[in-house]
């Protein structure tokens, strides 16, 4: 063990917040820690929403105009985070909205390797806090990204 390292500090340089319009608890808790890291460190965030292509029934896929509002609302809820995180003070946050299906498989494969950030922060689904569904996102992306991953209850 170097001794030396030891003693230096651990800071993030680019940081990736997760949020979902599905579930405000859980994003909010988020975006506070997220924020808070970022206008301490002084490093640009990233705020990312993920449209699942599973939110959309199969009757409004077929109608563009559904599609496309559901799209403006994702659009939306990041740019109201964007938003906050300016008056909060973080100097340089940027809004990413993706589409596609399962939502850390988006995470995992597009957006990070586009941000490439060094620590993604996440909500922990409260939506579904006291069952056992499998689909939480925060635990799944834990395990799989290959960068830190803070997973804020």
């Amino acid at each position: 063990m170097d001794s030396s390292k030891m003693n230096d500090p651990l800071i993030y340089r680019r940081i990736l917040l997760t949020v979902d319009e599905d579930d405000n608890t859980s994003s909010e808790r988020a975006f506070r820690y997220a924020t808070t890291l970022a206008r301490d460190y002084e490093v640009p965030l990233g705020i990312v929403s993920v449209m699942e292509s599973e939110d959309i029934n199969i009757f409004d896929s077929l109608t563009p105009s559904k599609i496309q509002a559901k799209r403006r609302h994702v659009e939306q809820v990041v740019q109201d985070y964007v938003d906050l995180a300016k008056k909060d003070g973080i100097a340089e946050v940027e809004p990413l909205v993706y589409e596609g299906g399962d939502v850390d498989d988006v995470i995992l494969e597009q957006v990070i390797p586009d941000f490439k950030p060094d620590l993604l922060v996440t909500g922990a689904d409260t939506q579904f806090a006291h069952s056992k569904i499998a689909g939480a996102i925060g635990p799944r992306l834990a395990r799989k990204a290959p960068i830190s991953v803070i997973v804020v209850r």
